[in-house]
This record gives structure tokens, sequence and C-alpha cells, in this order.
């Protein structure tokens, strides 16, 4: 799917969705915030800040509240999409079978404005420093042309990569890791560069 360029565009790729995002957009768009796309989907902001996000998928869409986890009163609906990772970011998914009450959906928006009114930011706790895997210093060991392309790699792109591997729980799992990852680092594009682009 090409990148939307507005939000018409993003609306019309999921036609799926269409008349739910449309509800959604009508809903942040009556809360005076503005409307930008960024990262390839719909952006309200204040003040310049990224507030909430409209999402489709092909199961689900929603919203994603970039300051979810400072909301106190109005919770219930919100997931964090990565436990343990993600820290500030909560979003609020809805499928076939939701019903969208715009009420309710409409507290979630009015609290993050509030909170965004009185300058709260979810404080963020720096990452532990990833250690290179075991196989993958050995890959890296054994090729130069290999560690040349990791070295080259942006921290954030060498760490994708390690925690690939560190989070496979079998030794096949890992080695067939590492020879997905080889002619990716090889190309210098980051794990994760293709969800990234979309």
């Amino acid at each position: 799917m090409a990148k939307a360029e507005n939000v018409e565009q993003y609306i019309n790729a999921n036609p799926k969705w269409e008349k739910q995002l449309q509800q959604l957009r009508k809903l942040l768009l009556s809360c005076n915030l503005t409307e930008t796309i960024k990262w390839g989907s719909p952006v309200y902001s204040k003040d310049g800040k990224n507030l909430v996000g409209i999402a489709a998928f092909k199961n689900h869409f929603g919203l994603w509240f970039f300051q979810g986890a400072l909301l106190q009163k109005n919770t219930k609906l919100l997931v964090n999409a990565q436990e343990g990772k993600t820290q500030a970011m909560r979003q609020l998914k809805l499928d076939e079978t939701s019903k969208i009450d715009l009420d309710i959906l409409k507290k979630y928006i009015e609290e993050t404005i509030l909170l965004h009114d009185q300058g709260k930011t979810v404080k963020l706790v720096a990452p532990k420093k990833v250690q290179i895997p075991t196989e993958l210093k050995q890959a890296l060991k054994n090729n130069s042309e290999l560690h040349k392309a990791f070295t080259l790699l942006t921290p954030g792109k060498q760490k994708e990569y390690s925690l690939y591997i560190i989070e496979a729980k079998r030794e096949v799992t890992k080695q067939n890791r590492m020879e997905k990852i080889k002619p990716m680092i090889l190309e210098g594009i980051g794990l994760n560069d293709k969800y990234k682009n979309c």
C-alpha cells in the first residue's frame, strides 16, 4: 500500500473500516485538534504535540493515545501494544463486533487534551543497554563484511537485531533468525524498517 498523503487517502485505502474511521475523524476534529498525516496515518495534535492517532489494520482499527499511560479516569478500553516495551503510548482497539460509543471515546480524548494543557507527559525510563548475543557476536567475528555492515547501523537497529536473537527460545530458532538477518544487515536496513515506512 502506498503511503497516504492525506487523511482521505488513508480512509479510502481501508474500505473495510471506512465508516468507522470517518466517525473517529469527525470526533477528533470536533475537539479542535489539528489533523495531519505522520508515519503514514492520521495524527491529531495540539500546540504541535501529537495527542491521538487513528490506525486501521486487517482485523481491527482504533485510536492511539501518544501519552495514554497518563490517563487515570478513562482507562478501561486502553491496552499497551507491547507490554514492557511501550512506556507512554496506549491503544484503544475496536473491531467489527465493537459498538462505537462516541460519548465514551470523547471522554478519553478530552482527558488527553486536559493532561496536555496541564503540561503533563510520561517520564520515560531509559532502556537497559542490550548486549549483543553470542550467536551474533560469533557471526560478526567470522565475517568481516558483516561486522563492518553491523557497525555502520544505528544503535537502535543494532538493538533490534540483538533482541530478535535474544528473544528466541530455542537454539534452532536463533540460528534460523541469524540466517534471516544476515542479508538485511549487509543491506544496511533495520529489522523493522518495513513497518516504519508504511
